[in-house]
């Protein structure tokens, strides 16, 4: 599985900026959190929507909205697929992964949903 991705930095960017109202100043360091982290979440045309601060905004806002998304996505997911398995019920375990992957979009939350429809597939 592909190392977890580091997301400290966007998070508390994210959180002075759209929870605090702090501006959004796109420095060198800035504009490499935020093209590295559009990689990570598969958000496409980052460089272009550096371009402008309102095109920065956006990418701040959806970067980090596919981060809680995702995660809280999966979390739920995998709480569900633990108390199925323990009632021995693996297709309705193996459902909640499938239905991670029909909608996730972020590589690292894939990944991690498919490793867990992997596990499961000597189950009943």
């Amino acid at each position: 599985m592909t190392a977890r991705p580091n997301w400290d930095a966007i998070r508390e960017l994210s959180r002075r900026v759209l929870r605090e109202g702090a501006p959004l100043i796109v420095t060198d360091d800035v504009r490499a959190l935020l093209l590295q982290t559009a990689d990570e979440v598969a958000v496409s045309d980052a460089a272009a929507a550096l371009q402008t601060d309102a095109g920065a905004l956006a990418l701040l806002r959806e970067c980090a909205r596919r981060i809680t998304d995702g995660s809280n996505r999966l979390m739920d997911a995998l709480h569900r697929m633990w108390k199925l398995q323990r009632q021995g019920d693996f297709d309705s375990a193996r459902q909640e992964m499938r239905a991670v992957l029909a909608v996730e979009v972020v590589p690292y939350y894939r990944e991690a949903a498919q490793g867990q429809l992997d596990d499961m597939a000597d189950e009943p």
